[in-house]
């Protein structure tokens, strides 16, 4: 893992616990994309016509990497507008549930379009109980959930969206991947969820203007897309009335470098592997889920789940703040603390190192 580390020339200088903000560039795609600019400075039109190809590999490279069929992956710049233009699609009779403070990127294209929202509070006892009781009480149809909350990280169990799914067969279970996809192995094929959509610029690492959208089968009767333009027909005059499901999330040719950086960034978290990526990560946030409960930093609720991602909001003013930045940690401030997100490249000395600054401060 040493040797990976190395890829990261940011970790030199410090302590970077903010990928739930951003991931960090890493030498390998860099390379990729000099490359490829190089490649397209001197190649023009030409060079972009063959890169082209570029994409259906992309498509193939993210469908391989969360076992999705490849005719069920979308390629999005980000999933704001992918689920914007899912929902476009979706009748708007549906009783949908959210969670209150999920991110505004899921909630707000739902609120926006005049469904029947109904929500249940992320902070409290119980709170996969809850959801199956709004469910029934409410005759939900829809389910659209952060598998990773963005401000304090707490973790939805696949395993109960599996149980939900069996209680609730023709419950459509929509699901925002982005602080969770690449920070364990994923199947999408054999999981509850229905539709998956990420943006790669945090645990993917792959930079801006790239994500995905992911679907089963049998969702595709379910919605009723709009968006279309000449790429959703792969440049046919004639192909306005035979264009693909996952076509119409693809409306304007795809760059190449962003795409390109995804498939790239996949090819590395392959290349080290899911599974150690997963084991890794799971160690830093046991650790950091126990030196934080002991200094108390945790919300209660959060300590009461005990399984947890590798994001964290810790109780922590401005002082603590900028001590932490006084001392090259690399953090952001959401809510009403400072959140702390780890991953695959920081160590258990990283973790100690931000316990022993925030002691120092108590």
């Amino acid at each position: 893992m040493q040797k990976i580390i190395k890829e990261f020339p940011i970790l030199d200088q410090s302590i970077y616990v903010n990928t739930a903000a951003y991931g960090i560039m890493y030498d390998g795609l860099l390379d990729w994309r000099q490359e490829h600019d190089l490649d397209y400075l001197i190649g023009g039109s030409n060079f972009k016509l063959k890169a082209a190809k570029l994409i259906a590999q992309v498509r193939a490279a993210v469908g391989t990497f969360f076992n999705c069929k490849n005719e069920n992956v979308a390629l999005v710049q980000n999933f704001s507008l992918g689920m914007n233009m899912l929902l476009e699609g979706l009748d708007t009779s549906n009783k949908v549930l959210l969670l209150d403070d999920d991110y505004p990127s899921l909630k707000w294209p739902f609120m926006s379009r005049g469904f029947d929202v109904h929500y249940v509070a992320i902070l409290q006892e119980n709170l996969e109980e809850k959801i199956v009781e709004k469910i029934k009480s409410e005759n939900i149809t829809v389910l659209a959930i952060s598998i990773v909350q963005w401000v304090n990280g707490i973790k939805i169990d696949l395993d109960f969206l599996a149980k939900l799914k069996v209680e609730f067969p023709e419950l459509l279970i929509i699901a925002d991947g982005t602080q969770f996809c690449g920070t364990e192995d994923f199947d999408f094929e054999n999981s509850a969820i229905d539709v998956l959509g990420a943006s790669a610029y945090k645990w993917l690492l792959a930079g801006s203007g790239n994500g995905f959208m992911l679907f089963k089968d049998h969702v595709k009767s379910i919605f009723k897309l709009k968006s279309a333009g000449f790429n959703s027909a792969d440049g046919d005059v004639d192909g306005f009335e035979h264009i693909d499901f996952i076509k119409h999330f693809e409306p304007g040719h795809l760059d190449t470098l962003s795409f390109g950086s995804l498939k790239c960034s996949l090819d590395f978290l392959s290349r080290v592997g899911m599974k150690t990526i997963g084991e890794t990560n799971k160690a830093l946030s046991e650790f950091a889920f126990q030196e934080f409960t002991k200094l108390n930093l945790l919300e209660d609720i959060v300590v009461s789940r005990g399984n947890h991602s590798t994001i964290f909001n810790i109780k922590g003013n401005q002082k603590l703040f900028d001590a932490l930045l006084n001392n090259d940690i690399i953090c952001s401030q959401r809510g009403e603390g400072i959140r702390i997100s780890f991953h695959f490249y920081n160590t258990l000395k990283n973790v100690s190192k931000v316990i022993n600054v925030i002691k120092k401060q108590m």
